[in-house]
């Protein structure tokens, strides 16, 4: 019992600060959350039929200058990646898009 409890403290001092960190800079970037909340969105309400039609066709013009921001800033482009990683990748999974 001694050694899960131990355990379970260790997991908690690790896990705290991430916790911590990916909430602040959640709450000094609301364009970002906007737009990553967007993402998530759109593939978690779309069909698999409708993620493949929309896969190679051009992105509009909205599209294109957020993925040159994220292109252009590092920092910005690894939060936002870090935030839809999970759902998107989920989906394409899925959806067969992924292996």
């Amino acid at each position: 019992m001694r050694n899960v409890k131990s355990k379970l403290q260790r997991v908690t001092l690790l896990t705290l600060p991430v916790l911590l960190f990916a909430g602040v800079s959640s709450a000094q970037y609301p364009l970002l959350d906007k737009v990553a909340n967007k993402v998530i969105q759109k593939y978690q309400n779309s069909s698999c039929e409708q993620l493949w039609q929309e896969r190679g066709q051009p992105k509009s013009q909205r599209e294109q200058e957020a993925v040159n921001f994220l292109r252009s800033d590092p920092r910005m482009r690894q939060m936002f990646i870090d935030r839809i990683a999970a759902p998107v990748a989920n989906k394409m999974f899925e959806c067969g898009m992924i292996p």
